[in-house]
């Protein structure tokens, strides 16, 4: 129970459907070296006081566990290597796996929970002994591609109450049941983020400035700030006056290059082949490749019709796709689907 609205109502409902429920507040890492404006909401005091209220509301025993050296070690150091070596991260995916559901499943296990419920959209379908993991009903707040690195051992001891809802139906929900997070906005930073992600990264990695060149000509037309402060396909924040609007193209790590275009819609910006790593599987057996499916190259994407083969090295896959699509990014997660049914996934090489 996070102190948000949708944590309050999985509550909630498990209560009416006659569980025995126990809430979980978690602690994470606290970045001391923001500014008191970018406080980490994640873990507030007042997020605690909204959790404990839904709690006592509800009539349900809420438990505190801080995972706070677990976090910082898996997902803020991740993060930050990541985006120094010139890849862009996904951090949900990594803290789901590891933390919020992987640490709290070991938790539920060694203190006899029979499940763990968390209020991700997303549906949950159990057939001839396998779980299948489908998108939420919800299209706009679907969650799925978050998950696409969990097993079945963890997926048969997961619950996801919110799947067949949109979330008006459950804001109505906890108005209803007048819980204190019925009207409280949702988070849309990464957790351990406040204010914009850029000025964490200027407070913990060593960046070097260098110039913006444009591609099309070789031309230095500015300075950037830190390579790490760029992705592929960007505009906001490359900060050249007069001659732009322009958009990030490539980042050469070795010579300290920016490299630019002028267009939204450039060629250099899309690709239609990629490989990825790290690959997993949620379903009980690999697909036999070549294999015919749709990927969402990032969160919220539209999925694209794919071809996937086997790649050179081990665990690595090919990937081409139906189209060719604008700024696939190294380090953000590609994610298959059959329709709405979630398959697996892996990193952008």
């Amino acid at each position: 129970m996070s102190g948000g609205v949708d944590s309050s109502v999985v509550a909630q409902l498990l209560k009416n459907q006659g569980h025995e429920v126990t809430g979980i507040f978690l602690y994470f890492w606290k970045d001391n070296k923001a500014p008191l404006k970018e406080e980490n909401k994640a873990s507030s005091k007042q997020s605690f006081l909204d959790a404990k209220s839904v709690a006592k509301k509800i009539g349900v025993p809420l438990l505190t566990l801080n995972f706070s050296k677990e976090f910082k070690k898996d997902v803020v150091d991740y993060f930050l290597a990541e985006y120094a070596a010139g890849r862009t991260p996904n951090p949900c995916v990594v803290c789901n796996k590891q933390v919020k559901l992987g640490l709290l499943l070991k938790y539920a296990k060694s203190n006899g929970f029979n499940f763990l419920a968390t209020g991700h959209y997303l549906k949950r379908v159990v057939k001839d002994g396998e779980v299948k993991i489908y998108k939420a009903k919800d299209d706009k707040k679907d969650q799925s591609y978050f998950l696409y690195t969990l097993e079945q051992s963890e997926l048969k001891r997961l619950s996801f109450p919110l799947g067949n809802y949109n979330k008006p139906q459950v804001r109505e929900i906890a108005k209803q049941y007048d819980l204190i997070t019925a009207s409280k906005s949702d988070s849309q930073d990464i957790c351990f983020l406040s204010g914009p992600h850029n000025n964490f990264l200027k407070r913990y990695l060593h960046l070097v400035p260098g110039p913006i060149k444009r591609q099309e000509d070789d031309v230095v037309v500015g300075e950037h700030q830190g390579l790490a402060l760029y992705t592929v396909g960007q505009r906001r924040g490359i900060e050249v006056g007069g001659t732009g609007p322009y958009y990030v193209a490539d980042m050469d790590y070795k010579a300290n290059i920016l490299w630019v275009v002028r267009t939204w819609n450039d060629d250099l910006l899309y690709q239609q082949d990629f490989s990825i790593k790290n690959v997993s599987w949620l379903t009980k057996e690999v697909p036999v490749f070549p294999y015919r499916c749709q990927v969402v190259i990032r969160y919220g994407h539209p999925a694209v019709s794919c071809l996937i083969s086997r790649g050179k090295k081990k665990n690595e896959l090919n990937i081409h796709l139906r189209i060719k699509t604008r700024a696939i990014t190294p380090g953000q997660s590609a994610v298959f689907y059959q329709g709405r049914r979630l398959l697996g996934g892996g990193v952008i090489v």
